[in-house]
């Protein structure tokens, strides 16, 4: 572990700071622009979570106040140009579905683009994994040729699933500050890379600056402008931050510190193709759902996903602060017991889900606070 760089910090707390002050200052007046443009989520059936139309594109306010705060203290060097610019991408396709509902192969394929400008054009890809071959002479596997098109489906991948979690107010972006504080605390201690650590710090403030206006009940949601924006960014910090810096234990952060948007992604399209579905196809299966259905209320709902991602966040920073790889067994321990306690709570997680009456098959799967997925 190396020691943290108390310059730095100082910089990052200020980038931090910043963030957050552009971010709360800006979601009102995209809140009046959202509603000039009609960018209004209207609860047009029992899906919808909400009783009265609410304003969406929230997402550009925490771009704003991103964008401004790494132009104010990161180096955009060659790398985060190519995130910068895929970032771009993502915020113009969320603003026009936000205001004019594009169909899902449209928005996938704006996000393969988006992915590919860093990867493609700068550098930015995971070039080795750890070798599933623990008796291997090297601890690493090189990617070769495939480095492209995995990186590529890592950063695609996580962008949708920060989106499917975006169910109800405050979920994803709570999720989001978590997930990008543990990567920058993660960051300041094993790499001491100053770029890295104040974009993760830009993107965390701008997070908090626009949750008040987002927590139950939510004044402005996000949008897929934030909840694509904020899944893309955390996707490629995370190759920049963590894969590329060779170390056993740098490889699994990123599963940990992102584990509960992946994981409710995975069962997700498990749970659809198990019942002959599309893995696109709309249902009550995520686990802010499950917790509904439970008899949990909205907020504390959202209360217990924070926890479960606070914990992961807190299993990622022991791990790398005692480079102690152990804890992966503990995490996995944990995991198992918790994958216990919903089978027996559920019956089996791949049990066909609860819909409510009167909901439109054909309901498209979202994933905005605004959706009942």
């Amino acid at each position: 572990m190396q020691f943290i760089n108390y310059s730095l910090t100082f910089y990052v707390i200020a980038a931090l700071i910043a963030a957050f002050l552009i971010s709360f200052i800006a979601t009102p007046p995209v809140k009046w622009f959202a509603q000039r443009v009609g960018a209004m989520d209207i609860p047009k059936d029992n899906r919808r979570m909400h009783k009265v139309p609410i304003p969406r594109l929230g997402g550009l306010a925490i771009f704003i106040g991103f964008v401004l705060s790494v132009v104010i203290f990161a180096d955009i060097d060659y790398e985060i140009q190519g995130v910068l610019l895929g970032a771009l991408i993502i915020v113009f396709v969320g603003v026009i579905d936000d205001i004019i509902p594009l169909r899902s192969w449209q928005k996938l394929l704006a996000q393969i683009v988006a992915a590919s400008i860093p990867v493609v054009f700068h550098g930015v890809m995971i070039d080795l994994v750890s070798h599933p071959n623990i008796f291997a002479a090297s601890d690493y596997l090189p990617l070769g040729m495939f480095s492209i098109p995995l990186t590529i489906i890592w950063i695609v991948g996580i962008t949708n699933a920060v989106n499917l979690i975006d169910g109800l107010d405050g979920l994803a972006v709570g999720v989001s500050t978590i997930s990008s504080l543990t990567m920058l605390v993660v960051a300041l201690l094993v790499t001491a890379d100053a770029n890295v650590a104040l974009v993760l710090a830009a993107l965390a403030g701008a997070c908090l600056g626009f949750m008040p206006y987002n927590l139950n009940p939510a004044k402005i949601f996000m949008g897929d402008t934030g909840a694509l924006l904020l899944g893309y960014l955390l996707a490629t910090m995370s190759i920049l931050g963590l894969f590329k810096f060779y170390a056993i234990i740098s490889f699994a952060v990123p599963f940990i510190a992102l584990a509960l948007p992946i994981a409710d992604t995975l069962f997700a399209i498990l749970r659809r193709v198990a019942k002959g579905q599309s893995p696109m196809a709309p249902d009550r299966g995520h686990l802010h759902h499950r917790l509904l259905d439970l008899g949990f209320s909205q907020k504390q709902a959202v209360f217990i996903i924070y926890l479960i991602s606070g914990f992961l966040g807190m299993i990622a920073v022991i791990m790398t602060s005692s480079g102690d790889v152990r804890i992966v067994f503990t995490l996995l321990a944990f995991i198992v017991v918790v994958a216990c306690v919903l089978v027996a709570l559920h019956g089996t997680w791949f049990r066909p889900a609860k819909k409510p009456e009167n909901t439109p098959e054909d309901a498209p799967d979202k994933g905005d606070e605004h959706d009942a997925d």
